[in-house]
């Protein structure tokens, strides 16, 4: 049981890593490559389509951790922290709220921090049972 639990978790710290990769990578990339292929126009859509692949990657390692962690606030910290995730994605595509460009890095950061914290300190017993301590 422990190793499916690291798996979830080591496969939430790549992701929210993976994450936070791109979301600094974009502006250096984007402003070299299209700009020096003529022109400053949006970012190419496939580009974009990576914000959503890792929201969907991050659903899914946390869907794994919060099955096996023995520690409630674990659990609402991960999702509070997924939702924000996405609303903050959806309102830089809307641009509803006015958001510093560095508002991603809060939940992807935490999520990332969240998913080590339930990597090394989940316990579960030999029966494969999560231990649940409040």
């Amino acid at each position: 049981m422990n190793s499916v639990i690291k798996k979830a978790d080591t496969f939430g710290v790549v992701s929210g890593a993976l994450c936070m990769v791109h979301c600094i990578a974009t502006p250096f990339l984007f402003v070299v490559h299209t700009c020096a292929a003529g022109g400053c126009a949006n970012a190419p859509v496939w580009w974009k389509s990576l914000d959503y692949f890792f929201l969907v990657v991050s659903f899914f390692a946390i869907y794994r951790s919060v099955k096996t962690t023995s520690k409630r606030f674990v659990i609402y910290a991960l999702w509070v922290n997924w939702a924000l995730l996405g609303i903050i994605l959806i309102n830089e595509k809307f641009n509803v709220v006015p958001l510093s460009g560095f508002a991603i890095y809060v939940p992807a950061m935490a999520l990332v921090v969240l998913h080590l914290y339930n990597q090394n300190f989940c316990k579960c017993n030999t029966d494969g049972y999560c231990v649940t301590s409040h």
